[in-house]
């Protein structure tokens, strides 16, 4: 199960600029470089709408396993409750399905200093920065993370991604690579994904995931509470239980090393020290895999693939904000336009302004 989901969100703009000959002139700044990963951006999300068919008719027709068929109609049920109940958009996305053959659709590169957990950034059109770069492709990820390495000042990661969201720019399928998960997660993704369509600030990859996350994790608690979902919420509970505790373990280790990088000692101080915090978040991880989850392995591969800054670091950018978002929901009246009325309003100040406006909240909030 992939516990972070660093949803690559494609830039449209130069891509579309890419597709057309006449228009390729029209776009500044394009190095070959540029071209070639708008390029295996656009053809690889391009395979994926072309291969998708209506939900309506695979279920109509009755074409895959009972266990797709049933995560299908779950999917319908999800996302007309996505629209009537959350007022999410009411659009194509998430009505059709592809099979990917494969296990992601793609492949995110993260990096951070070997001494901070301040993300890289890559920057693009229209999406302003972001703190990773995505790949339809293994293989071109983790070239470029062996470039980013070859440095030998960077933490890098890559990380397979089940899901991203296009914005709205296109109709977003359902995929291979997430329709099997628990009917819980399922519906938890879908919200999410389709809240980015509802707020995106440019160059505030923290803002916008930690809204999106609000957004699934109100809407999955209104969604299992429903009449006739009682075993789905179980099995949820079970599941989101190891997820709160995962997600402890990592805070803290975030804090610490955080602490460790601003206390002034010597790099080889450093490093040692961070060498020693990580091997403790593993062996704490053990100790909780075999003592409390009966040996569950569901995030060996978080533990045993780059476990480094990057990929610590990452996790902060889904969940920092959540609970500032969840007062303003309540502030709100708990009515879902009101509340994403707010959080435009809000994303049209100032990054500064806005993050000391949900810092505040924090800082209200009880400890």
């Amino acid at each position: 199960m992939q516990v972070f989901r660093p949803f690559i969100l494609l830039s449209w703009q130069p891509l579309l600029c890419l597709l057309a000959l006449g228009a390729l002139f029209g776009c500044s700044s394009t190095s070959y470089s540029s071209i070639s990963y708008y390029w295996q951006a656009s053809v690889g999300h391009l395979k994926i709408l072309s291969a998708a068919r209506p939900v309506d008719d695979i279920l109509e027709a009755q074409e895959g396993s009972p266990r797709l068929l049933s995560q299908l109609e779950y999917s319908r049920q999800i996302r007309a409750f996505s629209v009537e109940r959350l007022h999410l958009p009411d659009n194509l996305s998430y009505r059709s399905y592809t099979d990917i053959h494969r296990t992601f659709p793609v492949w995110n590169v993260l990096a951070a200093p070997a001494t901070s957990l301040e993300l890289k950034k890559w920057c693009f059109p229209l999406l302003g920065c972001i703190s990773y770069k995505g790949f339809y492709s293994e293989e071109d990820a983790r070239a470029l993370a062996s470039d980013l390495l070859s440095t030998k000042t960077l933490d890098v990661a890559v990380m397979g991604v089940p899901a991203y969201s296009t914005l709205g720019f296109t109709s977003d399928p359902l995929l291979s690579s997430f329709i099997y998960y628990p009917t819980g997660e399922l519906a938890r993704l879908i919200f999410h994904e389709l809240s980015h369509q509802v707020v995106y600030i440019a160059d505030d990859t923290t803002f916008n995931e930690s809204f999106a996350t609000a957004v699934e994790e109100l809407g999955v608690a209104e969604w299992l509470a429903l009449p006739g979902h009682e075993k789905l919420a179980d099995e949820y509970r079970k599941f989101d239980s190891k997820r709160s505790y995962f997600r402890t373990l990592i805070a803290q280790t975030r804090s610490d090393l955080e602490a460790i990088y601003t206390s002034g000692q010597s790099e080889a101080e450093l490093l040692a020290q961070k060498a020693q915090r990580i091997e403790k978040l593993r062996v704490d991880y053990a100790r909780t895999k075999a003592e409390q989850w009966g040996g569950w392995s569901g995030y060996d591969k978080y533990f045993n693939e780059d476990l480094n800054n990057a990929k610590l670091a990452v996790s902060g950018l889904y969940t920092d904000y959540v609970p500032a978002f969840k007062v303003m929901f309540e502030q709100s009246g708990r009515d879902y336009p009101t509340f994403y009325a707010a959080v435009k309003a809000l994303g049209k100040k100032p990054k500064e302004e806005r993050n000391q406006a949900l810092q505040a909240i924090l800082m209200g909030l009880p400890s």
